[in-house]
């Protein structure tokens, strides 16, 4: 297995009828689609792509860019709605019936509403931070408060405040990073669509639509899940505190728990040995799906 998998090596495109869905793919074996969180310059490459080298030696991974986020084609639609119907074009446009899903933050959530609205396509699942509602702590927390600062004004010191609260060691936070994040977050496109997601106005209109809705939030359904299922979570997460993992551990049918210390929202980064050897050891385990 090359273990030098490149942005450039992996990368993929698939027509579809809503235009074109970006991915990159590494490995061999039963499929693995992993979903990306949101946030300033956010890609599925940069969530995920340090983790491709361990878990394509076991898995087709299937890296999925969702619309919206300035790398696959946009759809028109709220990036948050739109995600599970790219999730589903992008398995059926493969020919793929069933597949092990990772989703960090909002993947999360879009795994758990695909696993639950298509039982049958979600074999196993992992999410990172960010799934159910926030039960002890203050919502939003202040990652997001922090994510909508620099939507209404994207600076340079808002993004490091930002990137800051994501992680427990502040050392992650590099130059490097810095500077590929206000890359991608600053395109007119990128951040046009942040801001319908995460700008004030908007957020204080969703929250709005769903006190009005007689929908159920995602997080009412959870209970449908019939996928076995890992949730991992960083015990320093200041964007989605730990409490948040209260209601998915008790509603899911078939539902795991792993806590990694020291360790912010982005567990498969912070804590990338211990967290790819805790998801590894989820998915290959030989009991009934």
């Amino acid at each position: 297995m090359n273990t030098e998998l490149s942005y450039e090596s992996t990368l993929r495109e698939l027509p579809t009828e809503h235009g074109v869905l970006r991915y990159h793919e590494a490995g061999e074996g039963p499929p693995l689609l992993l979903l990306h969180g949101s946030g300033p310059g956010v890609t599925g490459w940069r969530n995920f792509g340090g983790n491709l080298p361990v878990l394509a030696q076991h898995f087709r991974c299937l890296v999925l860019e969702f619309p919206g986020f300035g790398v696959s084609d946009p759809t028109g639609d709220h990036p948050m709605a739109a995600a599970p119907a790219a999730a589903i074009r992008l398995l059926d446009g493969l020919g793929i019936e069933r597949a092990d899903v990772i989703g960090n933050s909002m993947g999360g959530i879009v795994a758990a509403q695909v696993a639950a609205a298509h039982p049958d396509r979600v074999r196993r699942m992992v999410t990172v931070g960010g799934l159910g509602r926030n039960l002890f702590s203050p919502g939003p927390g202040e990652g997001i408060n922090l994510l909508m600062e620099f939507t209404e004004n994207p600076t340079r010191e808002a993004l490091v405040r930002w990137l800051h609260s994501m992680v427990f060691d502040p050392a992650l936070v590099t130059e490097e990073l810095v500077e590929e994040r206000w890359k991608q977050a600053t395109d007119p496109d990128t951040l046009d669509s942040a801001r319908r997601m995460y700008g004030r106005a908007a957020f204080a209109a969703r929250a709005q639509a769903a006190a009005e809705s007689t929908e159920p939030p995602y997080w009412a359904m959870l209970h449908r899940v019939r996928a076995r299922t890992l949730i991992t979570w960083g015990r320093d997460d200041r964007v989605s505190p730990l409490d948040m993992a209260i209601l998915p551990m008790r509603t899911m049918p078939a539902v795991e728990l792993h806590v990694f210390p020291d360790c912010g929202h982005w567990v498969m980064i912070e804590q990338k040995q211990a967290w790819e050897r805790a998801v590894l050891a989820f998915l290959t385990e030989e009991v009934p799906a």
